[in-house]
């Protein structure tokens, strides 16, 4: 178990920063607890961090060079401990780099640094991904949070009237999700009303994954009208996610996804991943913003 680090805001805001992951593990405000506890009988993270590659691999594997690598679903990223760069009140920075422990799966040398940041009522992280070598670096990020439903009273059923509203409508299908977690060309329809998602349990046989996203923010509201709110900066493709019986619902928002069923290439060529040049540095930001019941 790595450190974990308290950052707080003049209001009272306070996260939990792990150096595990640079993985954010508490979110509170106002005294409440708004990010999920973790509980390992449902899902055994908080707000992990995606990275090289978002979702799962093609037999568990990326290929660079004509050579094959392991690569477990979601990267290594989220597993690792990261060094603490800079901390004060209410700022964290923390960096993880090529290792030992990266090149047997992922032949590149890299910098990712994130900073994580407590305002009223917000936690805003920032992503700063460098190619430190001298070739091409293909990567995906993802940000994969969740949060407790309910958060602010009623059910967490079909009735309930907790909902997740987009920036803008989006399309009401989605790609299914195969064996081993891969995507395929078939696609589902969800009851999207515009731009308003009514939750069910049901829903969630599979991740719902809004490919190129109209949207750069959504917000996961109770029947109250208070929400959570999630902001994003270069991050096209958004989800939704839980399972059927656990407590929570993720939102998440990625650069890039899962391998499509049947994809054998090359990693540089994988569907939405990232090229980064030589000494290029690219930034990736999410804001969580907590928003009250209108009076």
């Amino acid at each position: 178990m790595g450190e974990r680090i308290t950052i707080t805001a003049g209001d009272g805001t306070q996260a939990v920063i792990a150096t595990d992951g640079a993985e954010p593990v508490s979110w509170r405000v106002g005294g409440r607890e708004y990010l999920w506890t973790g509980d390992p009988a449902h899902w055994d993270r908080h707000a992990p961090w995606l990275f090289p590659v978002v979702g799962a691999s093609t037999d568990g594997t990326v290929r660079v060079d004509g050579q094959t690598y392991p690569m477990a679903q979601h990267g290594f990223a989220r597993d690792l401990p990261f060094t603490v760069l800079e901390r004060t009140d209410d700022t964290v920075t923390l960096r993880l780099e090529d290792s030992e422990a990266t090149l047997p799966h992922y032949p590149f040398p890299f910098r990712l640094d994130i900073t994580a940041r407590v305002g009223p009522g917000r936690l805003d992280c920032e992503a700063w991904i460098e190619n430190t070598g001298p070739t091409p670096l293909p990567y995906a990020l993802g940000f994969h949070p969740a949060f407790p439903w309910p958060f602010a009273g009623g059910e967490r059923s079909a009735e309930g009237g907790y909902r997740v509203r987009f920036q803008n409508p989006e399309r009401p299908l989605v790609p299914e999700v195969g064996a081993g977690g891969l995507l395929l060309r078939t696609e589902r329809a969800i009851p999207l009303e515009g731009a308003t998602l009514p939750l069910d349990p049901a829903l969630f046989t599979e991740a719902l994954v809004l490919r190129d996203a109209a949207s750069e923010w959504m917000r996961f509201i109770a029947p109250d009208g208070s929400a959570i709110r999630m902001e994003v900066s270069d991050f096209p493709h958004l989800a939704v996610w839980t399972r059927p019986t656990a407590p929570f619902l993720s939102l998440e928002c990625w650069t890039g996804h899962a391998d499509w069923a049947g994809y054998t290439g090359e990693l540089d060529r994988r569907d939405s991943q990232r090229l980064l040049a030589p000494k290029g540095r690219a930034r990736h930001g999410v804001t969580l913003s907590r928003e009250a019941a209108a009076a």
